[in-house]
């Protein structure tokens, strides 16, 4: 089982990759708004996957003075988001089995509670 800080860091990879795979040009600032996480650890995050081969930079020329950059996975960046996608589908769906059992369970105390009549009273002494 890994740590909720895995899971964290899991998922910003999958959702940085997911939006890349449809988005190469990007840009990090875009990428930072989308996911509500810092400018920061975007970049850290893109340097990372990009050292372990799984995302390419390329630079263009988005206009006369300025050099962006073009984020491509590559075939082992597709395996991996394909790998986070099916871990965070699975927990995904383990949490809404268990939200979909504590809703279930919260309907059937109000029904209990339907049954018997207005909850008594409490007075102060």
């Amino acid at each position: 089982m890994s740590s909720h800080r895995e899971q964290l860091q899991q998922d910003v990879r999958f959702r940085i990759l997911r939006l890349l795979d449809g988005n190469p040009q990007m840009s990090q600032r875009a990428l930072s708004r989308e996911l509500g996480i810092s400018l920061g650890a975007v970049n850290y995050c893109l340097s990372s996957l990009a050292e372990k081969g799984q995302l390419k930079i390329r630079n263009f020329r988005a206009s006369n003075k300025k050099l962006r950059y073009a984020y491509v996975l590559t075939p082992k960046g597709v395996a991996e988001k394909t790998a986070l996608t099916s871990r965070f589908l699975q927990r995904k769906l383990e949490e809404y089995d268990a939200l979909k059992a504590e809703i279930e369970s919260l309907q059937e105390d109000l029904e209990l509670g339907a049954d018997m009549g207005p909850a008594p009273q409490v007075t102060q002494k």
